[in-house]
């Protein structure tokens, strides 16, 4: 299965045929993907306490992955995904501009030349406890 979690794709067929979403849940096994504002389907709910209201829920039904295709975050495009060697690992790549989908493998290069400046440890400084009459009086002594 070439759709990942969080992949932004293009629905191909059926009645939704040309919405885009982005991807909230995947199940290999069974070869579907659940997409966000795609296939909504209406589900009844019903309450469970005293205070709740039964309610028609609409929710996102999960659709077969061949009728997706990922889209190409560069050329915007919907493509079919080619795996190639990317730092010696096997990453999935763009055909048509040749940007890498995964986004593990994408910012590689340019996160190892470019540090980020992490941020200050905060420290808390502590008030100093003001000396009454007395205990300085006993100082003294």
């Amino acid at each position: 299965m070439n759709v990942k979690l969080n992949d932004n794709v293009l629905v191909i067929t059926g009645k939704y045929a040309g919405k885009q979403g982005k991807v909230i849940a995947t199940s290999p096994k069974n070869g579907t993907v659940t997409v966000e504002g795609v296939n909504i389907h209406k589900k009844a709910k019903k309450a469970r306490k005293a205070n709740e209201v039964s309610q028609i829920v609409e929710v996102p039904a999960p659709m077969d992955v061949s009728n997706v295709m990922v889209v190409c975050e560069k050329c915007e495009k919907a493509v079919r995904v080619k795996h190639s060697l990317v730092n010696g690992k096997n990453a999935r790549v763009c055909p048509k501009c040749g940007a890498t989908l995964d986004k593990a493998f994408a910012g590689k290069g340019a996160k190892a030349a470019v540090k980020k400046e992490e941020p200050k440890k905060r420290v808390r400084k502590r008030a100093k406890k003001e000396e009454t009459a007395e205990s300085a009086g006993d100082k003294a002594e």
